[in-house]
């Protein structure tokens, strides 16, 4: 996967429990951890913009693309 959720260390540097999390943006916990823990296949924009309110940051700090292993750099290199 490209996309990679570093939800965790946000929290972490924020000192906020996955729980404190989900009861200020109202977004379960059980889907709350499936995003932290990379599993997610998809995010709404309103979550992430709520996440991003909370959190007090910018959607690249939660959301990165990385292209080590997926092929993609190998795939543009050939072109």
């Amino acid at each position: 996967m490209s996309i990679r959720v570093t939800l965790d260390r946000v929290l972490l540097d924020r000192r906020m429990s996955l729980t404190e999390l989900s009861e200020r943006v109202g977004v379960t916990l059980a889907n709350l951890s499936i995003l932290k823990t990379g599993k997610a296949k998809a995010i709404r924009f309103s979550t992430l913009e709520a996440l991003c309110r909370e959190l007090g940051c910018q959607p690249g700090d939660i959301l990165t693309f990385d292209t080590e292993g997926d092929g993609a750099a190998e795939r543009v290199a050939a072109e």
